[in-house]
Formats: C-alpha cells, sequence, structure tokens
C-alpha cells in the first residue's frame, strides 16, 4: 500500500521532525496537538491538525482512541508514532491496524514480546544475547549488592533504584514499585547487578518483511542524567573490532527472534571489562537516531515508512558507515540546581548552521516552553570525519547559539564535550555523578565585562526612541535618517549630557551574583567606562557593543526583554537581570518559607503533613510534578510547619508559596513519617 496522507501520533520535534520527510516524500501531514500545545511549530508545519481536548497528556496525546478518531476525520491512511508516549503500546498499534490504518512500526506481537523488560530477558536467554543474571531480593545477600531495581515496563530511568545496603532494600523496592505503577500503569520491579562505571552502548536496527535485518553501528549513550540520555554519539568510541561484532550479531539475533520490522534499538550494558549484557530493546524510533543517518547516510524515518508500505530496504548489507557523529539534547533545566525543569517564553532559538551541523526542534524563537511535556528543546547535531573534529564543532556551535528565555543546560553541555574524560573517550554512566559540581561551577568567563557592555548599550539608547538605532563611533555621533526626513544631525563639542558618573546594577541568572557598572557620557556624547581601567569602548550600539579589554578586541551582541539583558560573546552567553537603584521590601519573603521552583502540579505531601507538626531539616514534604519529573520539597530547617498552602492537585506557579517551617533549633521533632522517595 503507498502511504499518501500519515498522521504523527506525537508531539514537538519528533513531530516535526517525521513532517520533514514527508515533505520530501510528496505525503500529505496530520498534525494532533492539545489545548496547551494549539500553537506549537508542529502544528504550524502540518498540512491539517486535529485538536485532542485538553492539555495533560493523559487526555490527550496518551487517548489512543481520540488519536485514531483523528486519523480517520483527517482522511489519513496511515499513523506514525514517532517516540514516547504511544509509540510501544501494543494496543494502540493494534488499534491503528483494527481502524484499517497501515502502522508505521514494527509488529504488535514484537511490541508485547519487548513490552516487559523481564520477559525479554527470558526470550533472549533464548537465542544467546548475553544477559545479567537476575537477583531475587528476597533472598539477596551482601554479595550482590550493589542491586539496581528496574521497572519491568516502561523507560525514561522511572522506577529504577540503585541500591547499597540491604536495610533500604525493602523502601526502595516499594518506591520503585510504586513510581513505576504511576508512570506506566504496571508495578512490576526486577533487580539485577548494578555494573559499575559501566557504558551504555546500543545497536541501531533496520527490518523489513522480507527477511534483511540490517545492524546500523553502534551508538554510545553513557552521559545521563537521572538514567535519561544527554549527549549520544556513534560509533560508540573505544570498542575493539571483536566486542562489535559481538553486539551486532546479538542485536540482529533480537530482531529476528521476535520477528521485527522496522527500525527498532538494541540496548547494551557493556562493563570497564568489555563484556556487554542486554538491557532491553526499544521498539521504535529512537531520539539519537540522527548520529546513525549522518554516519551511515540515510534517512531513517523514510526507511520506516518503506518497509511500513511492505517494500524490502535497498540491499542485502547497509551501506558503509563514514565518519563520526555528535548529538547534544539541549534542554529548558538547570542542572546546577538538581536538573529542574523550567518553563517560559523561549524569546530567541539561533544555532549556527553551517555543513556538518544539523539542528532538530520542535521550537521557535517566541514559542512557549510549559510545564506539561519533556523540557527537550531541541537537538544539536554534527558529523565529521573524526570525532575529534565532531566534538569540537558541537561544542562551538553550542557556545555560539543565542539562547533566550528559561535557563538551559547549554553551558553544561559545552563543557562536558570539552572535559578530559570526555575528549578521551573515558565514557560511562557515572560521568555526571562525579564532574556535576566542577561542570556546574562558575565558568572562567567575565560577567562583569559583558554588564559593562549591556550598560553602554543602554546608555546609548537612551529615553529618545530615535536613538533605538544610534551608533556611537568615536568621538561622532549619527542619528540614523527617518524614510523621507532630514540629513543625520551631527553635533558640535557642546551636549547636554550628564558628567557625573551614572550607575546601573546587575543581578546574573541563574546564579544571583550581582554587578554595579559605573559609566560616564562626557560632552562628546559616547559613554565611557568609569572606574574600568584597561577597557576602551571601540563601537555601541543599543544591540552590539565593541570593547577593547587589555589589548583585545571583544564583540557583544545585546538583546533586552523588559527587564532581561542577554548578553552573546565569542565564547559565553550571559543573562542580567537589571535591579532597581534601590530594594523592593515587598520583594522578601519570611525565613522558612517554601517556594515552588517551577510551575506544576502537588502531586502529594509527606504523610500527616498539616500545620503544627515537626519536621526534620532535610525532610521530603511536598512532591511537585512538572515536566513528567517528580521533585521533592526539602522542609529548610528543623522545627514547626506553621503554614501548609499546597494540596494535591493543585497547580502552582513559579514562587508559589507552599508552606512555612519555622526554626526551631532546641526543639526536639517529632517526624513526620515519609514516604519513600519518587524522584
Amino acid at each position: 500500500m503507498t502511504i499518501t496522507t500519515l498522521l504523527v501520533a506525537n508531539r514537538g520535534e519528533i513531530a516535526c521532525r517525521i513532517f520533514r520527510t514527508c515533505r520530501d516524500l510528496g505525503i500529505t501531514t496530520v498534525a494532533v496537538y492539545s489545548d496547551a500545545d494549539a500553537d506549537a511549530l508542529h502544528v504550524r508545519e502540518a498540512d491539517l491538525a486535529v485538536r485532542l481536548p485538553g492539555a495533560a497528556p493523559a487526555d490527550t496525546y496518551l487517548r489512543g482512541d481520540l488519536v485514531v478518531a483523528a486519523a480517520r476525520a483527517a482522511g489519513a491512511d496511515a499513523v506514525h508514532p514517532g517516540y514516547g508516549f504511544l509509540s510501544e503500546n501494543a494496543a494502540f498499534a493494534a488499534a491503528v491496524q483494527d481502524a484499517g490504518l497501515v502502522w508505521v512500526g514494527p509488529p504488535v506481537k514484537a511490541i508485547e514480546l519487548m513490552a516487559s523488560k523481564t520477559r525479554a530477558k527470558e526470550l533472549m536467554t533464548g537465542v544467546g544475547v548475553p544477559l545479567l543474571a537476575p537477583v531475587d531480593p528476597a533472598t539477596a545477600g551482601p554479595g550482590d549488592l550493589p542491586l539496581l531495581l528496574k521497572a519491568a515496563a516502561g523507560g525514561g530511568g522511572r522506577g529504577m533504584r540503585i541500591v547499597r545496603e540491604l536495610n533500604a532494600l525493602p523502601g526502595e523496592l516499594l518506591a520503585a514499585a510504586a513510581e513505576a505503577a504511576s508512570a506506566f500503569g504496571d508495578g512490576e520491579v526486577f533487580a539485577e547487578p548494578y555494573v559499575e562505571r559501566g557504558r551504555h552502548v546500543e545497536v541501531q536496527v533496520m527490518a523489513d518483511a522480507h527477511d534483511t535485518v540490517w545492524a546500523l553501528g553502534t551508538r554510545d549513550c553513557s552521559l545521563q542524567r537521572r538514567h535519561q540520555k544527554v549527549i549520544e554519539e556513534a560509533p560508540a568510541p573505544g570498542l575493539d573490532d571483536a566486542l562489535r561484532t559481538r553486539l551486532h550479531e546479538a542485536a540482529v539475533a533480537a530482531a529476528r527472534a521476535v520477528d521485527y520490522r522496522g527500525a527498532g534499538t538494541v540496548e547494551f550494558l557493556v562493563s570497564a571489562e568489555g563484556r556487554p549484557y542486554f538491557l532491553e530493546m526499544n521498539t521504535r524510533l529512537q531520539v539519537e537516531h540522527p548520529v546513525t543517518e549522518a554516519v551511515f547516510g540515510l534517512d531513517l524515518v523514510a526507511l520506516q515508512l518503506r518497509v511500513a508500505e511492505g517494500e524490502p530496504l535497498p540491499s542485502p548489507e547497509p551501506p558503509q558507515p563514514s565518519g563520526h557523529a555528535v548529538e547534544a539534547r539541549l534542554y529548558a533545566e538547570d542542572p546546577a540546581r538538581d536538573w529542574q525543569p523550567q518553563t517560559g517564553a523561549l524569546l530567541t532559538l539561533e544555532v549556527p548552521e553551517g555543513p556538518g551541523l544539523r539542528l532538530d526542534t520542535g521550537y521557535t524563537g517566541g514559542d512557549t516552553i510549559g510545564v506539561h511535556y519533556d523540557p527537550m528543546i531541541a537537538k544539536v547535531i554534527t558529523h565529521a570525519p573524526t570525532r575529534t573534529e565532531a566534538v569540537r564543532l558541537l561544542a562551538r556551535a553550542l557556545e555560539r547559539a543565542r539562547i533566550h528565555g528559561p535557563v538551559t543546560n547549554r553551558d553544561l553541555l559545552v563543557r562536558s564535550l570539552r572535559h578530559p574524560d570526555f575528549a578521551a573517550a573515558r565514557l560511562d554512566t557515572g560521568f555526571y555523578d562525579r564532574h556535576l559540581a566542577d561542570l556546574t561551577a562558575p565558568g572562567a568567563g567575565d560577567p562583569a565585562t559583558a554588564a559593562l557592555a549591556a550598560t553602554l548599550a543602554e546608555a546609548v539608547r537612551g529615553p529618545d526612541p530615535v536613538r533605538g538605532a544610534e551608533a556611537v563611533h568615536g568621538a561622532e555621533t549619527v542619528r540614523p535618517t527617518r524614510p523621507g526626513g532630514p540629513a543625520p544631525a551631527r553635533f558640535g563639542a557642546w551636549r547636554n549630557v550628564p558628567s557625573q558618573p551614572q550607575r546601573k546594577r546587575y543581578r546574573s541568572e541563574p546564579d544571583g551574583t550581582e554587578h554595579e557598572v559605573a559609566y560616564r557620557t562626557p560632552r562628546t556624547g559616547v559613554p565611557e567606562p568609569h572606574e574600568t581601567p584597561g577597557t576602551r569602548v571601540l563601537a555601541a550600539t543599543p544591540d552590539r557593543v565593541t570593547l577593547e579589554v587589555d589589548g583585545v578586541t571583544r564583540h557583544f551582541a545585546i538583546t533586552t526583554h523588559a527587564d532581561r539583558v542577554h548578553v552573546d560573546a565569542a565564547d559565553a552567553s550571559y543573562t542580567f537581570t537589571a535591579l532597581p537603584r534601590f530594594t523592593d521590601p515587598a520583594t522578601h519573603t519570611a525565613p522558612g518559607s517554601l517556594l515552588a521552583p517551577m510551575p506544576g502540579t502537588v502531586v502529594r505531601l509527606a504523610e500527616g503533613l498539616a500545620a503544627g507538626v515537626t519536621v526534620e531539616a532535610g525532610q521530603p514534604l511536598i512532591w511537585l510534578e512538572a515536566m513528567k519529573m517528580e521533585h521533592r520539597i526539602l522542609a529548610p530547617a528543623s522545627g514547626t510547619l506553621t503554614a501548609l498552602h499546597a494540596a494535591p492537585g493543585r497547580q502552582v506557579e513559579v514562587g508559589a508559596l507552599l508552606a512555612v517551617v519555622q526554626e526551631d533549633p532546641a526543639a526536639t521533632p517529632v517526624p513526620v513519617p515519609v514516604p519513600e522517595e519518587t524522584a
């Protein structure tokens, strides 16, 4: 069957990416969207769009019946699930086919067999795929530690726990099961040995209905936060030929064992000694598929569509790989603050273009990052002849990108790519556990000079709207000509400008460091830094300032949005909040106030939590859910809970007062029972 109209049962970046291939193939595209996504990029890019009433995923993108109805309403003849949401839901795949639509994915039976990690491991045992021996938690002893608890269903790190002490095992089992049940509707949890400093290596497979299965090389996905991938690359570096061959053969065997069709990924854990162990098979397209596409020169989505139409793969053997590719996931999150997701207007998103660079995103400048979905903004991918070149290109592209709005992990990505361990391919899943503090520490940039550039740009802008495009060069000020107006005015030596130093205060975001900048505007009209030796103004406009700093010329691009000023330099980017000359007493909150660190939904409270109870410092009191993650709000001190404004199910905005703890160091706290962590 030839596909003419395709509905993508997804949103954001992956929907936009699939639409791109459909346009190349002449296929009409259909988007589905929640109320929160009514103006999203994937909706704007689709030929047709169907609303799914509601905002929460459970009411929209996870409603298979609504998605199938949308496909029928739009006249689609095929459905592509993307990744996440319903992509590995066998019942949804069956419903699509029962409706007479083409399912762009693997057979329903293959999804069912691989949906449970425990059943998948049993199946892999029969075809010779290497496995870690399971551990029965009921009989686990000291020799079995450390243990890894994992949810049998789902992925993304939910329901996963590392246990290093036997007395913690019962509680962690209950917590993992509760989180798995909440996230996937299945509370089954299993245990296996935890491999210290293991690498996450996977093999991309592509199979057709004509007995051809391709193993498309390896990918390393070891750099992870909360068991979720951050940086991926292909091929996985540092593997010898024998290990690569074994991984390829095991992946093909896994695919053949379930009569696989389409794109899938077989994931392995590789120990420090080079022994591979099967983890799971993802029966869908992976987030990191672009690095494989770059190395093999393929369009995996186009191949998915070809296989879904019943066509064979182009050849019995895959093409030969070439070069190296690296992908970084740009998230709206603050790594220095427990990876807290961020929301708000994405004012600017500009990533350099050029040979070897690719941007996959579901956002453009002016869009809003909301609370309902994953905080990934974009994927930046580079491809070059060598790993060193690809890594260098990616780090520089991220560094040069202009990203204004919520806090992102951009600086962490750049530092990760330039870290000595990453450069030397010393990779394992504990990378961020060891290096996060260093990677999020204040950088070697020069925020004080950036604040000076912001101040000079504002000084040039001035209160006169005509000065919005005014330029200052040397001792001469030139105002632009209005269309049809007189020639630019040139002024003599005298000007009515203040000669005394002016001062401007800024707060760096997100670290909160304050900067005070002094400048003068002498009779020449050229703003000059005051009390900043070694710095000279070469040129200044409201959006660009050029300074000579200790003999080196530096350029700064300035963008202002309300009280936020974004300064982009060649080697770093800065965000400042302009501060008033005097502190506003209304901005202070009472000591012990617990404020919402992000907008979200209160999902639960500590058992028995109420005004008047005593709590201990660091005790989890309130759980917030935002952007598919749960976040704990901890007691800031030991004392008494004097106020409680949070309640399960309540939506809160960032900065909302949730509770107040009055510190009482002399009190003997009677702890509130604490449910197990579900971060």
